[in-house]
């Protein structure tokens, strides 16, 4: 894999430069062409020097004067050239400079956009760490040769004005040219060849730290409370050992051959020098020829590396854009329909699975699929409540990210009011279906915000109109700063029952006609849920509260529903109401039972939170 990389990474290289200039051409056509004005004014410069020198400098020595006007002529043709470089140099950089940088935005745009575009199931599959590699430190490295590529276009058009003028002077000294020149990019060449398979690894590995690093940073918790900081520290410095070696690799090969790419000009200046000195003592060239040919040697040693640094990072470039391209690549798209509801429509929806079956793709392709849901087919009437009942694993969240069309099913229906939701616009779908999940997540902003998220028409009184029917505008209202409050990364300065309670008054704020609650009440004091679910399912304002549909596991969230969905191994087994359930059903009422005394044990006062009672006189007596 390697070799295959190392022999073609050069075209790859040349096709992502292509890329960027094709997504950029004014801009690289403004940086090409500074740069190949300073290119032009180098060559320039070399012949005024070697016309100062011979013209100049030598007369004036054999004489023992200077001729004034002579001298000030050359002092402008200097300054002018100058002036001229700097403006190359502006223009180069500027243009280079700006080209990069907003490429790199550009993808980065791109690749955040497709991650939300792309469904949950690609996003199972992939780790954050990696993710979040792919849109920074991938982006710049796919980016990273367009800040010298203007340069090295200059460069080139420089070499061939440096050739044709060597021609010009002395075939001789046009030979020397020809063998430096082409020598400099062959050696260019096989460093990039050399150096691809060590910068793909370099670039994979900063994926991998990256991604151990924020595995363990979200998992801090656990972390601290399991004892587990040690081997996180080792599992971590594992993998930065790994991409340490992998640059020093890189480093070391830079170390063989930079000074190699420096050398090679130098002993082109070397001999020129030699060769010039030959011509000179034939005739075929004069001092000002021999100065000006010298001189540009010279100064070509600089620009010429120019070359070198876009080849030294082609294959950083390869490594970074193939891994934001498997992004840009990716399949899976849900795209939106174009129906849109009507907005007179009633406050409450109607939700209806019709033989819904859906299995998660595997982790990779060769791999069979496995069917989660199979055959799933029930209603949520207008206004009603209806609860999801099944032991771990049945598929309840799943039917859940269906209603939400988080996932598609892979046969069968999940309409909205009749309305196949895979044909409803993405804006539709929002404003009329919310979720309110089972682990709560909290911007670090504001409660407003929070509950807001800048959506339109949501002001002061709705938030508080939301916060009162989440039980949670008490709480707030006693934070220091209210609606103004900052709640910390991930709502830190918040309970688990607040933060619950406050992602509810989001849901709210929005009046979606259906509201699911994926088990949104657990962290929630059973007397506050009761609240909660009461004030949901009644009237609000003279209009019809919205249709729920609710995971639930507490056996009065259970009795509150108007119809309870009984789910065992991705298929309904059974439906009616709580009671009906309890009495027909043995797995049922088995399972809800076992809800009941696992909450019952989770409320009771561990023994040895609680004091012994007093049970002598003597006791008594002691404890006066």
């Amino acid at each position: 894999m390697a070799s295959g990389t190392s022999r073609d990474v050069l075209g790859k290289g040349l096709r992502v430069l292509g890329r960027a200039i094709r997504e950029q051409p004014r801009i690289f056509a403004i940086a090409v062409t500074g740069s190949v004005l300073f290119g032009l004014m180098v060559i320039a410069s070399a012949y005024v020097v070697g016309g100062v020198v011979g013209k100049v400098v030598v007369p004036a020595v054999a004489r023992g004067s200077v001729a004034n006007g002579t001298l000030a002529l050359a002092a402008v043709a200097l300054f002018g050239i100058s002036v001229l470089r700097v403006v190359g140099i502006f223009g180069r950089r500027l243009g280079a400079g700006y080209m990069q940088y907003a490429l790199q935005a550009t993808y980065r745009r791109r690749v955040t956009r497709r991650y939300l575009d792309l469904p949950l199931s690609w996003h199972h599959r992939n780790a954050t760490g990696t993710l979040l590699s792919n849109a920074n430190s991938d982006v710049e490295a796919a980016w990273y040769p367009i800040a010298p590529l203007p340069f090295a276009v200059g460069t080139l058009v420089m070499l061939v004005g440096a050739v044709v003028t060597l021609f010009l002077t002395d075939w001789a000294l046009a030979l020397v040219g020809l063998a430096v020149f082409p020598g400099l990019f062959a050696l260019n060449v096989v460093y990039s060849r050399r150096m691809a398979p060590r910068q793909a690894r370099a670039q994979r590995l900063r994926a991998e730290v990256s991604g151990i690093a924020h595995e363990s940073f979200d998992g801090a918790l656990v972390v601290k409370t399991m004892g587990r900081e040690a081997q996180e520290t080792d599992r971590f410095a594992a993998r930065a050992g790994a991409l340490r070696d992998a640059l020093i690799a890189v480093g070391r090969l830079r170390g063989v051959f930079d000074p190699m790419l420096e050398t090679l000009p130098s002993l082109g200046t070397l001999t020129v020098l030699v060769v010039g000195v030959i011509r000179l003592r034939q005739g075929a060239i004069d001092v000002t020829e021999l100065v000006s040919v010298a001189f540009l040697f010279t100064v070509l040693a600089f620009p010429v590396r120019a070359i070198g640094w876009v080849l030294a990072e082609l294959p950083r470039s390869v490594a970074g854009w193939e891994r934001v391209r498997r992004v840009l690549d990716a399949t899976g798209d849900m795209p939106y329909g174009e129906v849109t509801l009507d907005p007179a429509t009633p406050a409450s929806a109607t939700l209806a699975f019709h033989d819904v079956h859906f299995g998660y793709e595997p982790a990779e392709a060769h791999l069979p699929g496995t069917e989660v849901l199979g055959e799933v087919t029930f209603t949520v009437p207008p206004g009603k409540t209806v609860a999801l009942v099944g032991p771990t694993g049945a598929g309840k969240s799943t039917i859940a990210s269906l209603a939400l069309r988080l996932v598609d099913p892979r046969t069968g229906t999940v309409t909205l009011d009749g309305v196949d939701v895979r044909e409803l616009t993405a804006a539709s779908l929002a404003a009329n279906v919310a979720l309110v999940a089972q682990v709560p997540f909290v911007f670090d902003d504001t409660v407003r915000a929070n509950i807001t998220l800048d959506r339109p028409g949501i002001g002061d009184e709705e938030v508080w109109a939301a916060l009162r029917l989440a039980e949670a505008d008490g709480f707030v209202a006693a934070l220091p700063d209210g609606l103004d409050t900052m709640v910390g990364e991930r709502g830190t300065s918040l309970s688990g029952g607040q933060r619950q309670r406050l992602t509810l008054a989001r849901a709210l704020a929005g009046r979606p006609r259906l509201l699911v609650l994926d088990d949104a009440t657990s962290a929630v004091d059973p007397r506050v849920e009761a609240a909660i679910l009461a004030g949901l399912r009644a009237p609000t304002g003279g209009t019809a509260p919205a249709s729920i549909l609710v995971v639930a596991y507490r056996r009065a969230t259970i009795a509150l529903a108007d119809e309870v969905i009984y789910v065992e191994q991705g298929r309904v087994v059974a439906r009616g109401t709580h009671a009906e359930l309890l009495a027909t059903v043995p797995g049922y009422a088995d399972l809800v039972t076992a809800y009941e005394q696992a909450e019952q044990e989770r409320e009771q006062p561990h023994p040895y939170e609680v004091a012994p009672p007093l049970t002598s006189g003597l006791e008594v007596e002691v404890d006066r």
